[in-house]
């Protein structure tokens, strides 16, 4: 049986977008969430709204620990909705770490479990969304 020469082609074929394509994790809302509780050269303890003190997700022998040194970053987050936005409130540290001053009431949301960020802004309805 005898064979015919086929000369190769390349071929290539371009991927075009032309609609949205949620992404993996995509939960529809992202909120732009600006961490502007407090002034920038204080440190503030947080509370959970039950009382419980901000606890990080370390692994440490004390799990709720009084969290120290929270400073605001007035920087604007992208959180999603679904992210663990909780109510609370904190108030102004002294020298010792003590509190001190009123209590302000704000929003807590953590960065990855770690950094803690808060708002003053707690209607959550006003907040200004981004698109995921």
């Amino acid at each position: 049986m005898k064979r015919e020469y086929v000369r190769p082609m390349m071929r290539g074929e371009v991927f075009a977008a032309n609609e949205y394509v949620a992404a993996c994790g995509d939960s529809g809302v992202v909120y732009n969430f600006e961490c502007n509780a407090g002034k920038r050269r204080n440190s503030y303890n947080v509370y959970f709204a039950d009382g419980t003190p901000y606890a990080s997700s370390n692994d440490d022998e004390e799990y709720y620990s009084r969290f120290t040194g929270y400073h605001p970053c007035y920087e604007t987050h992208k959180a999603e909705s679904d992210s663990g936005f909780r109510d609370g409130y904190m108030y102004l540290q002294d020298w010792w770490g003590d509190n001190t001053g009123e209590r302000i009431d704000v929003v807590i949301w953590t960065e990855y479990g770690r950094n803690v960020h808060c708002t003053t802004n707690l209607d959550e309805d006003k907040w200004e969304t981004a698109k995921s």
